[in-house]
This record gives structure tokens, C-alpha cells and sequence, in this order.
């Protein structure tokens, strides 16, 4: 039984870890990554940064996912993130859960 319990617990890591790396592509594939990286500031701000001044907001992910889908200005700084009208709405869904992660 022991067994059993180590390999369900193994088996569960691996695949959130995978969800993590598919999520991180799905990043780099909306180009999300052309402005941002996830642990320094680059043209906008790092994606841990979004995450930690979000976490923990009542409807967090779906601001987020609006932002991601409809851009923002002057939430940090005088650079205004564009539109990205290309990401569906479940993945922008997706981008702000895995964003709300890296905190």
C-alpha cells in the first residue's frame, strides 16, 4: 500500500509539473514572453510580480485574463501592454491561473 501512495504522489508532481511547462509554452507560444519574463522585469513587468500583487483578490484570474485579452495602461508604468485579441478566453483563463502559480 505504501507503494501504491509514493507512486500516486510521484506520479501526481510529475503531472503538475507537466500542466507548469505547458502553461509556460502556452506563455511563450501568445507572446506573452516577447515583453515579459517570469522573474525579472523586462519591457513589462515580471509575470511572479503580476502573480504576488494579485494573489489572493476576489476574481484575480478573471481581471488578469482580461488584461491579458483587452491590454491595460498605467497599472505599471507609462508602457501600456497591447491588446492580445489572438489568445481565446480560455486561454487567457489559463495564462492569468498560471501567472496567479509563480507568486
Amino acid at each position: 500500500m505504501k507503494k501504491v501512495l509514493i507512486g500516486a504522489v510521484a506520479a501526481s508532481a510529475l503531472l503538475l509539473n507537466g500542466v507548469a511547462f505547458a502553461n509556460a509554452d502556452l506563455a511563450k507560444s501568445s507572446g506573452c514572453l516577447n515583453c515579459h519574463n517570469v522573474d525579472t522585469k523586462l519591457v513589462g513587468p515580471a509575470l511572479k510580480d503580476i502573480g504576488a500583487k494579485y494573489a489572493g483578490k476576489a476574481d484575480s484570474s478573471a481581471y488578469l485574463a482580461g488584461k491579458i485579452k483587452n491590454g491595460s495602461k498605467d497599472v505599471w508604468g507609462p508602457i501600456p501592454m497591447p491588446p492580445n485579441a489572438a489568445v481565446s478566453d480560455d486561454n487567457a483563463k489559463v495564462l492569468a491561473d498560471f501567472i496567479l502559480t509563480l507568486k
